[in-house]
């Protein structure tokens, strides 16, 4: 890919299989394919976007990269290192420096603890700090996400949504990450604050320079906020390209179905639109179709995307898809 970029994460043809039991022995019967081997890079200093519908195995690519989920095969290298070779006492030094901002700010956060506390953990756990320098440290944490310090000794119930998840990302940035993982950060908040808070990312990326894998279903904001966009479906990546190249010139026949889901705001533009349909549903990822994953669904499948798994190829330099069709 772009060599004059630095790669900061190196994804390799990752998996993750969870196991289907069955009868009183809960022997295994089969697997959900969760993510069916992806591969991709995460170039320091850029957000990239995972885009996709639900269950089609973002959240769980985002788990398994930083290892809450053990990989079934493939690699994930950080900085030279293979995340999912080393054992856990490596694991846990390299953690500080990786983290994870969660989806839902009402159950992320633990309810019988304060915010000093619940911000505080992480250096307790992790370094030898002073109990007034943590209390210090979590002070200028609610200050850089914009929250007052006087709050500090109230719990995650006195807060609303919004203020709940600056919470969570003072909480992932009390280590001073390199690389976080943004898991649809503002699905569970009002449409109101979701652009506060999105703002608020954008501004920490630049002042402390972060890496950002942004995950959502949400096509404008990844838009918004993303320099490069990763579609998925039923576990595997179809397209991966700059913002430009995958939301004016889409490649895959899924990519531009959801393309022309989103609402214009141009009445006119909107009526004169052609809008693609899928018909059918999503198939089980216990059980994916042969070939291409998408033909059960794809408007201009031929025979051989019954049969043939499509190549990872790029197209054009920074443009990579998997279909037959491009």
């Amino acid at each position: 890919m772009e060599s004059e970029k630095e790669v900061l994460v190196s994804i390799r043809n990752l998996k993750k299989y969870f196991p289907i039991t069955s009868g009183l022995l809960h022997r295994q019967v089969g697997n959900i394919k969760a993510v069916d081997g992806i591969s991709f890079q995460i170039y320091k200093g850029e957000t990239l976007g995972l885009v996709g519908e639900s269950g089609c195995g973002k959240s769980t690519t985002g788990r398994t990269i930083l290892r809450i989920h053990d990989a079934t095969e493939g690699s994930v290298l950080f900085q030279g290192q293979d995340l999912t070779k080393i054992d856990q006492a490596q694991m846990r030094a390299l953690r500080p420096k990786m983290q994870m901002i969660f989806q839902d700010p009402y159950s992320s956060l633990n309810p019988r603890m304060t915010v000093r506390n619940i911000i505080g953990e992480p250096l307790l756990v992790n370094t030898k700090m002073t109990k007034k320098e943590r209390f210090s440290r979590v002070n200028e944490l609610l200050e850089l996400v914009g929250l007052s310090p006087a709050c500090s000794s109230r719990y995650p119930h006195e807060f609303s949504g919004g203020q709940r998840q600056r919470i969570g990302i003072a909480t992932a940035l009390a280590l001073h990450p390199e690389f976080i993982i943004c898991d649809e950060p503002i699905a569970a908040l009002d449409v109101s604050i979701q652009a506060q808070v999105v703002n608020l990312l954008k501004d920490l990326q630049e002042q402390l320079k972060l890496t950002y894998l942004f995950i959502s279903h949400d096509l404008s904001m990844i838009r918004y906020i993303c320099q490069r966009a990763a579609v998925m479906y039923l576990g595997k990546i179809m397209e991966l390209g700059s913002q430009e190249d995958v939301f004016d010139s889409p490649l895959h026949p899924y990519t531009r179905a959801l393309l022309s889901a989103v609402p214009v705001p141009d009445p006119v533009l909107e009526v004169e639109r052609k809008r693609v349909v899928l018909e059918g549903d999503v198939p089980n990822p216990a059980d994916p179709p042969p070939g291409c994953p998408f033909h059960t669904r794809c408007p201009i499948a031929e025979e051989r995307c019954q049969k043939i798994i499509p190549e990872w190829r790029e197209v054009k330099k920074g443009h990579w898809v998997a279909c037959h069709l491009a």
